[in-house]
C-alpha cells in the first residue's frame, strides 16, 4: 500500500528521488536533501528502509554510466573499514536515535571540508595525511557508521576521494561501485530490522523515473564543467550538507 501523501508531499518525494540520481553522478552533497526530505515524509528509522533500495537503484544506474572509470585499488582499500563501520552503526542503531547522531556526522563532514580547503590553498600542507592507512581507516569507519544510521556517507567518502586527488570521472566511477557494494550488503541488516517490506518496495519502484532523470542531469552537467569547478561545487555541497546536519538551518 502506498503512503497517503498530499500532492505537495508527492512532489517532495519526487525531488528526493531526483536528488539521489543527481548525487550519484558526482554531486554527493545534494544527496543530503534526499535524507532530509525522506526523514520528514516517513517516521524515524522507517525512512532509511524506504531510502536504501532507492539508493541501490541509483548506484546501479551510476555504475552503468561510469563503471569504466572506477579505481578498484581504492575500493579494496576502503571496503574493510567501511564495512566495520556499518556493523558498528548497526549496533548503535539499537541504542542511539539517528537524529542524535546526525550532528556528529555533520561535524565530521565540516572538518573534511576545512581539511580539503586548506590543502587547496596550501598544496603542501597536510600533503601526506590523506594517503596514510590510519586516515583511510578513520574515514572508512565513519563512512560506514554514517551510512548505516542516516544514509549520509556520500559527502564523507566523496571528500575522502577528493582528498586523495581522484579526477572527477574516477571519483564518480569509484563511488558508484563502492556504494553499490556497501548498500547491497546493508540490505539484510535493514530487512532484519523490518525496515524493508513490500510497501516500501512499491514506493521505491515509483521513484525510478525521477532517479534516472537525476542521473541523466548529473551526467550531462559533469561533462561540461572543468575539474576545478567540480571540486569547488563538491566542497560547497558538502559544506551545506554539514551545516544542515549540525542544525544551523
Amino acid at each position: 500500500m502506498l503512503p497517503h501523501f498530499t500532492p505537495w508531499e508527492w512532489l517532495l518525494a519526487t525531488l528526493a528521488a531526483f536528488c539521489i540520481g543527481f548525487s550519484k553522478s558526482g554531486f554527493a552533497g545534494s544527496g543530503l536533501a534526499t535524507v532530509i526530505i525522506m526523514a520528514q515524509l516517513f517516521d524515524g528509522l522507517a525512512s532509511t528502509g524506504v531510502l536504501l533500495p532507492m539508493l541501490i537503484c541509483g548506484d546501479v544506474m551510476s555504475v552503468l554510466a561510469f563503471h569504466q572509470h572506477a579505481r578498484w585499488a581504492t575500493i579494496r582499500r576502503m571496503l574493510p573499514p567501511t564495512l566495520a563501520g556499518v556493523l558498528l552503526g548497526y549496533a548503535f542503531m539499537r541504542a542511539i536515535p539517528a537524529g542524535q547522531f546526525r550532528p556528529v556526522i555533520g561535524w565530521i563532514v565540516l572538518a573534511m571540508v576545512v581539511l580539503q580547503a586548506v590543502r587547496r590553498w596550501q598544496p603542501r600542507a597536510l600533503e601526506r595525511l590523506p594517503h596514510t592507512r590510519a586516515f583511510a581507516w578513520i574515514m572508512g569507519g565513519w563512512s560506514g557508521i554514517a551510512t548505516m544510521l542516516a544514509n549520509a556517507a556520500g559527502p564523507v567518502m566523496s571528500l575522502y576521494f577528493l582528498a586523495i586527488a581522484l579526477p572527477k570521472y574516477e571519483l564518480v566511477g569509484t563511488s558508484a561501485w563502492f556504494f553499490l557494494i556497501v548498500n547491497v550488503l546493508k540490505v539484510p541488516l535493514s530487512a532484519q530490522q523490518g525496515l524493508i517490506h513490500s510497501d516500501t518496495l512499491l514506493f521505491d519502484l515509483l521513484s525510478l523515473p525521477a532517479i534516472a532523470l537525476g542521473i541523466f542531469a548529473g551526467r550531462r552537467l559533469i561533462k561540461i564543467i572543468p575539474q576545478t569547478l567540480f571540486e569547488a561545487l563538491l566542497l560547497i555541497f558538502a559544506l551545506l550538507a554539514s551545516l544542515r546536519l549540525i542544525g544551523v538551518f
